[in-house]
């Protein structure tokens, strides 16, 4: 059983004082967007990781089939969020999909590729980790088999996972997208904007 960790804890501080998880994007906000789309993904659970603005993230999502985790540490960095998820997801998780919150054109078939893809590497080998790419880029989410259990919750690097995947290059398997919604993260409000003005 694959568990989907939603990373919502950040403070969105490359768009000054809006919180971009609450943008509207199509007839939602991003973060039910982007909620929406892991649920209807074959993940098994989808542990969504609040933090800044909790109370108000946590209101939108309210109804959905998710289970939503506060993490006080939020401004210490990304990995603490990563931390309290992989600590509330079941024990019969057989590995963990990071996804980011602000990454809005991932559909459900594009989550579906990866998660088919560790499945099978994980008959081979018991500690896959799998990266999607597109054009050679890296992108995310990034799924790790929970062999690494451990490893995440250990992890100091505040920004994220990144040495993990560097420190175990033999058991990394690139999965290349036919898009590049792995790479479109809104980091500024230029990037939503463009975003809206395509339609979204």
């Amino acid at each position: 059983m694959i568990t989907a960790i939603v990373l919502a804890a950040g403070e969105s501080r490359r768009m000054g004082s809006v919180n971009k998880l609450l943008l509207r994007f199509g007839e939602t906000t991003l973060i039910e967007h982007v909620v929406r789309t892991v649920c209807q993904s074959e993940a098994g659970d989808v542990i969504v990781v609040v933090g800044h603005e909790a109370d108000r993230v946590r209101a939108v999502l309210e109804g959905r089939h998710v289970t939503v985790v506060e993490n006080d540490r939020y401004p210490e960095g990304m990995t603490t969020s990563i931390h309290a998820g992989v600590r509330a997801a079941s024990p019969e998780a057989t590995g963990f999909m990071i996804c980011l919150s602000d990454l809005p054109l991932i559909e459900p078939e594009e989550l579906n590729r990866l998660i088919a893809a560790f499945e099978q590497a994980a008959r081979d080998d018991e500690r896959p980790i799998v990266v999607p790419t597109f054009e050679s880029r890296r992108g995310n989410p990034v799924l790790f088999s929970a062999f690494y259990k451990p490893e995440l919750l250990d992890h100091k690097e505040l920004m994220g996972c990144k040495e993990i995947v560097k420190q175990n290059p033999q058991h990394v398997l690139e999965v290349a997208m036919a898009t590049d919604h792995v790479l479109r993260d809104i980091d500024t409000m230029e990037a939503y904007q463009r975003l809206v003005d395509f339609g979204f």
